[in-house]
């Protein structure tokens, strides 16, 4: 026989387990609204969100296929300010292709690809300015 108090216990934790999700949600909402400042109208959107919630120096890892012959651009954000997300694009050797570590923590970076190219992109947090957050790539090209 399962005790009352073990009831209430278990409902409090679910019910902050399900805010807790939804706030993470709306942040990322908020911060996938911010990173889409970086895409103009020639860019369209691939369809996706990547997105991930980062604690302290977690990585976050998404896999995509570039097709050749096209432009895209790529948002990487994390908080409501620039700089907050650093992201590196890797072959599927794990070679690196780009940082933006090398480009001042740029938020969005343009590719061109020649040839259909399988990449990994990793995501971590600037530790400086932010210890926790939702990161999120998005991916345009240009048609």
């Amino acid at each position: 026989m399962i005790k009352k108090s073990t009831l209430v216990l278990f409902s409090v934790l679910l019910t902050t387990l399900l805010l807790t999700s939804i706030e993470s949600n709306a942040q990322c909402d908020t911060i996938a609204n911010v990173c889409e400042r970086n895409f103009t109208d020639a860019y369209l959107s691939d369809g996706q969100e990547y997105r991930a919630l980062l604690v302290d120096e977690q990585t976050a890892e998404f896999h995509l296929t570039l097709y050749g012959g096209s432009v895209y651009r790529f948002g990487a954000c994390s908080g409501l300010d620039n700089g907050n997300l650093i992201f590196r694009l890797l072959d599927k050797d794990r070679n690196r292709i780009f940082t933006n570590e090398d480009h001042e923590l740029s938020p969005y970076w343009d590719f061109q690809v020649n040839s259909t190219l399988d990449v990994i992109v990793e995501a971590n947090l600037n530790a400086e300015k932010i210890s926790s957050g939702c990161a999120v790539l998005l991916v345009g090209f240009k048609p």
